[in-house]
């Protein structure tokens, strides 16, 4: 996530061991890790909705000694032996706008090969701007793509398992590139699923239905297709929105609501008025 997006609590370092990494997708298909690490001692605190940075030993391009790059915890569990934190990792790679040659990317590929023991070095914990409303009968709009889904999980827990008698509506709008992409929900492990029986959740989960059709643009898609719910849910006072993910998601639940409102100038002074009335949070990166 973007260094720009929240600010540190604290700048200390802390050795976490890697307990399980785990394949989500099949090995024809783009690979999606779930890392467990523990942080070991009690003195670790790490509330929901917090994120880590991963230190990537070097050396690197342009002399750099260490890789520094931020993830949003999927889940949080405190045992006797430590804190463990779960990330979702997806192996990626970038295009040298120069040379044109795709290289991989560093935190991913470091990531995803460490194996069950390493070490790992993490920084933070990091605020982050999701704050739950402390208001049970507040509506909560979620929006995300891709890794964007991974703040939500632990978010959904917590109202609802931990808060308890959550009684504002909670709507979850997912976009993603193709259904591979949805293994970021952890649909293997079906955890999502634990919320469906609760009556004011619903998950609304837009497919780009094919390559240059991108999460981005299907989130944009489900949001128009669902057009009335949203708009209602936004002109209620006690409505909460929250999008995570690539900066373009927040560009695509903005194009989607200006069309909604039919002037694309009203709907951004309203959520300028949100943002003043800290209903509006966003955790994006390039």
């Amino acid at each position: 996530m973007s260094d720009t997006a929240y600010e540190a609590d604290a700048s200390s370092k802390h050795q976490a061991t890697v307990l399980r990494s785990t394949r989500l997708t099949p090995e024809d298909t783009a690979e999606v890790r779930q890392i467990v690490f523990r942080v070991d001692g009690p003195a670790y605190y790490f509330p929901e909705g917090q994120s880590i940075g991963v230190l990537v030993p070097g050396p690197h391009p342009f002399g750099n000694k260490t890789h520094h790059r931020y993830y949003t915890l999927a889940s949080v569990r405190g045992t006797d032996a430590g804190t463990e934190l779960e990330i979702l990792v997806r192996r990626c790679s970038y295009i040298d706008e120069v040379s044109g040659e795709e290289y991989p990317g560093i935190a991913s590929t470091y990531l995803c090969d460490a194996k069950p023991g390493d070490s790992v070095t993490l920084t933070g914990p990091y605020r982050s701007p999701f704050m739950i409303p402390a208001d049970k009968t507040c509506n909560l709009l979620l929006v995300g793509a891709g890794t964007g889904i991974a703040p939500f999980r632990a978010f959904l827990h917590h109202i609802y398992e931990q808060e308890k008698g959550w009684q504002g509506q909670v709507r979850l709008y997912y976009g993603a590139r193709t259904g591979v992409d949805m293994l970021y929900m952890n649909d293997l492990n079906n955890d999502l699923a634990n919320y469906y029986d609760q009556a004011t959740f619903k998950a609304i989960q837009a497919i780009g239905g094919g390559y240059f059709v991108d999460e981005g643009e299907a989130l944009r898609r489900g949001v128009r297709d669902h057009a009335r719910e949203v708009w209602q849910l936004l002109q209620d006072p006690k409505t909460h929105v929250y999008l995570a993910g690539m900066e373009k998601v927040a560009a695509a639940f903005n194009a989607a609501l200006g069309g909604i409102s039919g002037a694309p100038e009203a709907w951004e002074a309203q959520r300028q008025r949100m943002i003043e009335e800290r209903r509006w949070a966003e955790l994006t990166y390039k």
